[in-house]
Protein backbone atom coordinates (compact mmCIF):
# COMPACT_ATOMS: atom_id res chain seq x y z
CA UNK A 1 0.00 0.00 0.00
CA UNK A 2 2.64 2.69 1.00
CA UNK A 3 4.21 1.92 -2.43
CA UNK A 4 1.20 2.43 -3.93
CA UNK A 5 0.43 5.57 -2.23
CA UNK A 6 3.91 6.72 -3.37
CA UNK A 7 3.50 5.85 -7.11
CA UNK A 8 -0.06 8.15 -6.56
CA UNK A 9 1.89 11.24 -5.49
CA UNK A 10 4.28 10.85 -8.03
CA UNK A 11 1.92 10.67 -10.93
CA UNK A 12 -0.12 13.74 -9.42
CA UNK A 13 3.21 15.99 -8.32
CA UNK A 14 3.48 18.86 -10.32
CA UNK A 15 6.83 19.82 -11.56
CA UNK A 16 8.44 22.54 -13.90
CA UNK A 17 9.82 19.18 -16.75
CA UNK A 18 8.92 19.83 -20.17
CA UNK A 19 6.38 16.88 -21.86
CA UNK A 20 8.20 14.85 -24.15
CA UNK A 21 6.78 13.33 -27.55
CA UNK A 22 6.55 9.67 -27.79
CA UNK A 23 8.17 8.04 -30.79
CA UNK A 24 6.55 7.51 -34.41
CA UNK A 25 5.98 4.00 -34.13
CA UNK A 26 4.43 4.50 -30.38
CA UNK A 27 1.66 6.69 -32.03
CA UNK A 28 1.01 3.91 -34.65
CA UNK A 29 0.69 1.63 -32.29
CA UNK A 30 -2.35 4.08 -30.88
CA UNK A 31 -3.34 4.60 -34.06
CA UNK A 32 -3.72 0.94 -34.97
CA UNK A 33 -5.53 0.26 -32.02
CA UNK A 34 -7.47 2.99 -32.15
CA UNK A 35 -8.42 1.22 -35.80
CA UNK A 36 -9.87 -1.45 -33.19
CA UNK A 37 -11.92 0.88 -31.58
CA UNK A 38 -13.18 2.21 -34.89
CA UNK A 39 -14.05 -0.85 -36.19
CA UNK A 40 -15.98 -1.85 -33.00
CA UNK A 41 -18.00 0.99 -33.02
CA UNK A 42 -19.20 0.20 -37.22
CA UNK A 43 -19.96 -3.40 -36.21
CA UNK A 44 -22.20 -2.30 -33.50
CA UNK A 45 -23.40 0.31 -35.93
CA UNK A 46 -24.36 -2.12 -38.61
CA UNK A 47 -26.38 -4.35 -36.02
CA UNK A 48 -28.53 -1.55 -34.85
CA UNK A 49 -29.31 -0.41 -38.84
CA UNK A 50 -30.17 -4.36 -40.09
CA UNK A 51 -30.82 -6.18 -36.88
CA UNK A 52 -34.53 -5.33 -35.80
CA UNK A 53 -34.35 -7.39 -32.61
CA UNK A 54 -31.43 -5.81 -30.11
CA UNK A 55 -32.78 -6.52 -26.62
CA UNK A 56 -29.69 -6.28 -24.92
CA UNK A 57 -26.65 -4.11 -23.70
CA UNK A 58 -24.42 -7.56 -23.69
CA UNK A 59 -23.94 -8.08 -27.56
CA UNK A 60 -21.27 -9.84 -29.62
CA UNK A 61 -21.17 -6.34 -31.27
CA UNK A 62 -20.78 -4.35 -27.90
CA UNK A 63 -17.89 -6.69 -26.83
CA UNK A 64 -15.67 -6.14 -29.63
CA UNK A 65 -16.32 -2.25 -29.25
CA UNK A 66 -15.63 -2.21 -25.66
CA UNK A 67 -12.38 -4.69 -25.79
CA UNK A 68 -11.29 -1.84 -28.43
CA UNK A 69 -11.41 0.72 -25.59
CA UNK A 70 -9.96 -1.68 -23.59
CA UNK A 71 -6.56 -2.33 -25.40
CA UNK A 72 -6.20 1.60 -26.49
CA UNK A 73 -6.90 2.63 -23.08
CA UNK A 74 -4.53 0.08 -21.92
CA UNK A 75 -1.52 1.15 -24.22
CA UNK A 76 -1.82 5.45 -23.26
CA UNK A 77 -2.14 4.43 -19.73
CA UNK A 78 1.00 2.21 -20.26
CA UNK A 79 2.64 5.36 -21.84
CA UNK A 80 2.14 7.84 -19.05
CA UNK A 81 2.85 4.81 -16.52
CA UNK A 82 6.55 4.10 -18.03
CA UNK A 83 7.48 7.88 -17.71
CA UNK A 84 6.04 7.48 -13.97
CA UNK A 85 8.81 5.12 -13.86
CA UNK A 86 11.37 7.02 -15.29
CA UNK A 87 11.32 9.28 -12.89
CA UNK A 88 8.43 12.32 -14.15
CA UNK A 89 5.66 13.45 -12.47
CA UNK A 90 2.62 14.86 -13.10
CA UNK A 91 2.02 16.36 -16.58
CA UNK A 92 5.33 15.77 -17.11
CA UNK A 93 4.81 11.93 -17.11
CA UNK A 94 2.07 12.33 -20.03
CA UNK A 95 3.18 12.37 -23.49
CA UNK A 96 2.49 15.44 -25.50
CA UNK A 97 -0.76 14.97 -27.10
CA UNK A 98 -2.39 12.33 -25.07
CA UNK A 99 -3.01 14.25 -22.20
CA UNK A 100 -6.88 14.75 -23.45
CA UNK A 101 -6.74 11.18 -24.54
CA UNK A 102 -6.11 9.93 -20.90
CA UNK A 103 -8.50 12.39 -19.46
CA UNK A 104 -11.55 10.83 -21.82
CA UNK A 105 -11.09 7.10 -20.82
CA UNK A 106 -12.86 7.59 -17.36
CA UNK A 107 -15.16 9.81 -18.82
CA UNK A 108 -15.75 7.05 -21.39
CA UNK A 109 -16.40 4.36 -19.08
CA UNK A 110 -18.78 6.20 -16.87
CA UNK A 111 -20.92 7.31 -20.42
CA UNK A 112 -20.64 3.30 -20.90
CA UNK A 113 -21.83 2.56 -17.56
CA UNK A 114 -24.65 5.41 -18.58
CA UNK A 115 -25.13 3.50 -21.54
CA UNK A 116 -25.38 0.35 -19.51
CA UNK A 117 -28.17 2.02 -17.53
CA UNK A 118 -29.94 3.68 -19.99
CA UNK A 119 -30.72 0.82 -22.11
CA UNK A 120 -31.31 -1.40 -19.27
CA UNK A 121 -34.43 1.24 -18.09
CA UNK A 122 -35.06 2.42 -21.61
CA UNK A 123 -35.08 -0.23 -23.96
CA UNK A 124 -32.38 -0.42 -26.89
CA UNK A 125 -33.03 2.37 -30.04
CA UNK A 126 -33.47 1.18 -33.48
CA UNK A 127 -34.14 4.36 -35.03
CA UNK A 128 -33.17 8.02 -35.46
CA UNK A 129 -33.38 8.33 -31.52
CA UNK A 130 -29.96 6.53 -31.53
CA UNK A 131 -28.25 9.49 -32.78
CA UNK A 132 -29.53 11.44 -30.00
CA UNK A 133 -29.37 9.40 -26.71
CA UNK A 134 -27.10 11.40 -24.03
CA UNK A 135 -25.02 8.29 -23.32
CA UNK A 136 -24.48 7.59 -26.79
CA UNK A 137 -23.24 11.68 -27.39
CA UNK A 138 -21.38 11.56 -24.23
CA UNK A 139 -19.17 8.34 -25.87
CA UNK A 140 -19.20 9.44 -29.26
CA UNK A 141 -17.27 12.76 -28.20
CA UNK A 142 -14.91 10.91 -25.55
CA UNK A 143 -14.18 8.26 -28.56
CA UNK A 144 -13.10 11.15 -30.62
CA UNK A 145 -10.25 12.25 -27.89
CA UNK A 146 -8.88 9.24 -27.46
CA UNK A 147 -8.55 7.93 -31.32
CA UNK A 148 -7.27 11.40 -32.53
CA UNK A 149 -4.65 11.22 -29.88
CA UNK A 150 -1.54 10.66 -32.87
CA UNK A 151 -2.82 13.51 -34.61
CA UNK A 152 -2.27 15.74 -31.66
CA UNK A 153 0.82 14.08 -31.09
CA UNK A 154 2.24 14.86 -34.49
CA UNK A 155 1.08 18.24 -34.79
CA UNK A 156 4.37 19.73 -33.07
CA UNK A 157 6.19 16.73 -33.22
CA UNK A 158 9.95 17.60 -33.67
CA UNK A 159 10.49 15.32 -36.20
CA UNK A 160 7.32 16.03 -38.16
CA UNK A 161 8.26 19.09 -40.62
CA UNK A 162 6.39 21.18 -43.00
CA UNK A 163 5.78 18.29 -45.66
CA UNK A 164 5.97 15.10 -43.78
CA UNK A 165 6.06 11.72 -45.29
CA UNK A 166 2.84 9.28 -45.80
CA UNK A 167 4.72 6.98 -43.81
CA UNK A 168 5.29 9.99 -40.56
CA UNK A 169 1.40 10.95 -41.20
CA UNK A 170 -0.33 7.69 -41.09
CA UNK A 171 -1.73 7.49 -37.41
CA UNK A 172 -2.25 11.37 -37.37
CA UNK A 173 -4.37 10.80 -40.75
CA UNK A 174 -6.17 7.05 -39.55
CA UNK A 175 -6.86 9.11 -35.85
CA UNK A 176 -8.82 11.68 -37.87
CA UNK A 177 -10.57 9.62 -40.38
CA UNK A 178 -11.65 7.62 -38.07
CA UNK A 179 -13.31 10.87 -36.17
CA UNK A 180 -14.53 12.24 -39.13
CA UNK A 181 -16.30 9.09 -39.82
CA UNK A 182 -17.48 9.40 -36.06
CA UNK A 183 -19.02 12.68 -36.93
CA UNK A 184 -21.01 11.35 -40.45
CA UNK A 185 -21.98 8.24 -38.65
CA UNK A 186 -24.21 10.68 -35.95
CA UNK A 187 -25.01 13.23 -38.76
CA UNK A 188 -26.09 9.80 -41.14
CA UNK A 189 -29.34 11.63 -41.26
CA UNK A 190 -27.82 13.91 -43.49
CA UNK A 191 -25.42 11.78 -44.88
CA UNK A 192 -25.39 11.68 -49.37
CA UNK A 193 -23.03 8.58 -49.20
CA UNK A 194 -25.86 6.27 -47.58
CA UNK A 195 -28.13 6.29 -51.19
CA UNK A 196 -28.16 3.93 -53.75
CA UNK A 197 -27.83 5.19 -57.01
CA UNK A 198 -31.21 4.99 -58.42
CA UNK A 199 -33.11 6.65 -56.01
CA UNK A 200 -30.30 9.67 -56.24
CA UNK A 201 -31.65 9.69 -59.74
CA UNK A 202 -35.38 9.41 -59.16
CA UNK A 203 -35.04 12.19 -56.15
CA UNK A 204 -33.51 14.49 -58.93
CA UNK A 205 -35.79 14.05 -60.93
CA UNK A 206 -38.41 15.42 -58.90
CA UNK A 207 -39.05 19.05 -59.01
CA UNK A 208 -40.35 19.08 -55.42
CA UNK A 209 -40.48 17.25 -51.95
CA UNK A 210 -43.00 14.11 -52.63
CA UNK A 211 -43.68 14.07 -49.11
CA UNK A 212 -45.84 17.33 -49.56
CA UNK A 213 -48.96 16.77 -51.61
CA UNK A 214 -50.00 19.83 -53.82
CA UNK A 215 -52.83 22.02 -52.14
CA UNK A 216 -56.31 20.09 -52.82
CA UNK A 217 -54.61 16.73 -53.38
CA UNK A 218 -55.03 13.63 -51.07
CA UNK A 219 -52.01 12.02 -49.21
CA UNK A 220 -49.26 11.26 -50.99
CA UNK A 221 -46.30 8.41 -50.02
CA UNK A 222 -43.39 9.69 -48.68
CA UNK A 223 -40.13 9.12 -50.78
CA UNK A 224 -36.47 9.83 -50.87
CA UNK A 225 -37.25 13.76 -52.22
CA UNK A 226 -34.68 16.55 -54.21
CA UNK A 227 -34.71 18.17 -51.09
CA UNK A 228 -33.77 15.52 -49.01
CA UNK A 229 -30.47 14.52 -51.06
CA UNK A 230 -29.46 18.18 -51.75
CA UNK A 231 -29.54 19.06 -48.45
CA UNK A 232 -27.49 15.69 -47.33
CA UNK A 233 -24.63 16.33 -49.92
CA UNK A 234 -24.05 19.89 -48.29
CA UNK A 235 -23.84 18.46 -44.95
CA UNK A 236 -21.41 15.53 -46.29
CA UNK A 237 -19.58 18.01 -48.31
CA UNK A 238 -18.87 20.12 -44.64
CA UNK A 239 -17.89 16.92 -43.09
CA UNK A 240 -15.98 15.14 -45.74
CA UNK A 241 -13.68 18.29 -46.51
CA UNK A 242 -13.32 19.91 -43.39
CA UNK A 243 -10.89 17.89 -42.14
CA UNK A 244 -8.69 17.74 -44.99
CA UNK A 245 -8.84 21.63 -44.94
CA UNK A 246 -7.62 21.61 -41.19
CA UNK A 247 -4.74 19.51 -42.34
CA UNK A 248 -3.60 21.87 -45.15
CA UNK A 249 -3.22 24.86 -42.87
CA UNK A 250 -0.19 22.77 -41.16
CA UNK A 251 1.06 20.85 -43.52
CA UNK A 252 1.57 19.58 -47.28
CA UNK A 253 -0.32 16.51 -47.46
CA UNK A 254 1.65 14.01 -49.17
CA UNK A 255 -0.13 12.32 -51.94
CA UNK A 256 -2.55 9.61 -51.09
CA UNK A 257 -3.23 11.28 -47.37
CA UNK A 258 -7.23 12.46 -48.72
CA UNK A 259 -7.72 8.98 -50.94
CA UNK A 260 -6.96 7.28 -47.38
CA UNK A 261 -8.72 9.22 -45.55
CA UNK A 262 -12.46 9.21 -47.82
CA UNK A 263 -11.53 5.57 -47.90
CA UNK A 264 -11.88 5.34 -43.79
CA UNK A 265 -14.93 7.68 -44.15
CA UNK A 266 -16.73 5.54 -46.89
CA UNK A 267 -16.42 2.40 -44.72
CA UNK A 268 -19.12 3.98 -41.94
CA UNK A 269 -21.81 4.40 -44.39
CA UNK A 270 -21.21 1.28 -46.09
CA UNK A 271 -21.05 -0.85 -43.17
CA UNK A 272 -24.41 0.83 -42.31
CA UNK A 273 -26.16 0.23 -45.85
CA UNK A 274 -24.39 -3.76 -45.82
CA UNK A 275 -22.38 -1.87 -48.69
CA UNK A 276 -25.33 -2.07 -50.84
CA UNK A 277 -24.31 1.30 -52.69
CA UNK A 278 -20.63 0.65 -54.04
CA UNK A 279 -21.28 3.26 -57.08
CA UNK A 280 -21.05 5.97 -54.67
CA UNK A 281 -18.82 5.11 -52.65
CA UNK A 282 -16.38 3.87 -55.12
CA UNK A 283 -17.02 7.62 -56.77
CA UNK A 284 -16.05 9.04 -53.11
CA UNK A 285 -12.99 7.18 -53.16
CA UNK A 286 -12.20 8.47 -56.20
CA UNK A 287 -12.94 11.76 -55.46
CA UNK A 288 -10.19 11.66 -52.53
CA UNK A 289 -7.31 10.39 -55.48
CA UNK A 290 -8.47 13.80 -57.88
CA UNK A 291 -8.17 15.87 -54.64
CA UNK A 292 -4.93 14.11 -53.93
CA UNK A 293 -3.77 15.49 -57.43
CA UNK A 294 -5.29 18.69 -56.82
CA UNK A 295 -2.98 19.01 -53.89
CA UNK A 296 0.19 18.34 -55.55
CA UNK A 297 -0.89 20.50 -58.54
CA UNK A 298 -1.70 23.76 -56.79
CA UNK A 299 -0.02 23.20 -52.87
CA UNK A 300 -2.04 24.57 -51.12
CA UNK A 301 -1.01 25.99 -47.78
CA UNK A 302 -1.28 28.34 -44.97
CA UNK A 303 0.39 31.34 -47.13
CA UNK A 304 -0.56 30.36 -50.26
CA UNK A 305 -4.03 31.81 -49.69
CA UNK A 306 -5.67 31.79 -53.62
CA UNK A 307 -4.08 28.08 -54.07
CA UNK A 308 -6.14 27.08 -50.73
CA UNK A 309 -9.56 28.76 -52.02
CA UNK A 310 -8.98 26.65 -55.75
CA UNK A 311 -8.60 23.34 -53.90
CA UNK A 312 -11.35 23.81 -51.60
CA UNK A 313 -13.91 24.61 -54.16
CA UNK A 314 -12.63 22.42 -56.82
CA UNK A 315 -12.28 19.53 -54.26
CA UNK A 316 -16.00 19.93 -53.36
CA UNK A 317 -16.80 20.51 -57.29
CA UNK A 318 -15.15 17.46 -57.81
CA UNK A 319 -16.63 15.02 -55.82
CA UNK A 320 -20.36 15.79 -56.32
CA UNK A 321 -19.85 15.45 -60.18
CA UNK A 322 -18.14 12.63 -59.39
CA UNK A 323 -20.88 11.29 -57.11
CA UNK A 324 -23.93 12.37 -59.17
CA UNK A 325 -22.54 10.64 -62.79
CA UNK A 326 -21.76 7.50 -60.30
CA UNK A 327 -25.76 7.38 -59.56
CA UNK A 328 -26.49 8.32 -63.31
CA UNK A 329 -24.31 6.00 -64.63
CA UNK A 330 -25.63 2.95 -62.71
CA UNK A 331 -29.09 4.17 -61.78
CA UNK A 332 -30.87 4.44 -64.89
CA UNK A 333 -29.34 7.42 -66.57
CA UNK A 334 -29.75 11.83 -66.05
CA UNK A 335 -32.08 13.09 -63.43
CA UNK A 336 -35.31 14.59 -65.32
CA UNK A 337 -34.54 17.90 -63.68
CA UNK A 338 -31.04 19.23 -65.55
CA UNK A 339 -31.07 22.22 -63.10
CA UNK A 340 -30.43 19.74 -60.14
CA UNK A 341 -28.17 17.75 -61.21
CA UNK A 342 -25.68 20.79 -63.18
CA UNK A 343 -26.44 23.00 -60.42
CA UNK A 344 -25.66 20.62 -57.19
CA UNK A 345 -22.33 20.02 -58.08
CA UNK A 346 -21.48 24.25 -58.66
CA UNK A 347 -23.55 24.47 -55.05
CA UNK A 348 -21.05 22.05 -53.50
CA UNK A 349 -17.94 23.81 -54.63
CA UNK A 350 -19.11 27.37 -53.46
CA UNK A 351 -19.78 25.68 -50.62
CA UNK A 352 -16.49 24.36 -50.39
CA UNK A 353 -14.83 28.22 -51.46
CA UNK A 354 -16.73 29.14 -48.23
CA UNK A 355 -15.47 26.85 -46.30
CA UNK A 356 -12.09 27.49 -47.47
CA UNK A 357 -12.12 31.25 -46.51
CA UNK A 358 -13.42 30.64 -43.52
CA UNK A 359 -10.61 28.05 -42.57
CA UNK A 360 -8.21 30.27 -43.67
CA UNK A 361 -9.56 34.15 -44.07
CA UNK A 362 -5.95 35.49 -44.27
CA UNK A 363 -2.80 34.04 -45.65
CA UNK A 364 -0.02 33.12 -43.34
CA UNK A 365 3.27 34.79 -44.11
CA UNK A 366 6.19 32.41 -43.65
CA UNK A 367 7.76 32.68 -40.67
CA UNK A 368 10.85 34.85 -40.22
CA UNK A 369 14.06 33.39 -39.27
CA UNK A 370 15.14 32.96 -35.68
CA UNK A 371 18.49 34.01 -34.85
CA UNK A 372 20.36 31.28 -31.80
CA UNK A 373 22.21 33.42 -29.08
Amino acid sequence: MTSNAAGARRLIAGTNEPRAWVPPRTDLVTALLGIWFGAGLMIDTWAHANLAELETFFTPWHAVFYSGFAVVSGWIIWQVWRNVRAGRQGLAAVPTGYLAGLVAIPAFAAFGLADLLWHTILGIETTLDIFFSPSHLGLIVTMMLIITTPLRSAWNAPDVGARPRLGRLLPALIGLAFATALVSLFLSYGDALQYRPQAIVQALSMGQDPGVAPRGAGPRPVALGADRVAVAMVVTNVVTLSPVLFLLRRWALPFGSVTLMYAVVALMPGVRTSFGNPPILLAFLAAGLVSDLLIRRLRPSADRRAAYWAFAGLSAFVTWSLYIAAASATGGGLPAVPELWTGAPIVAGLVGLALGALFLPNAQPAPLPTSRA
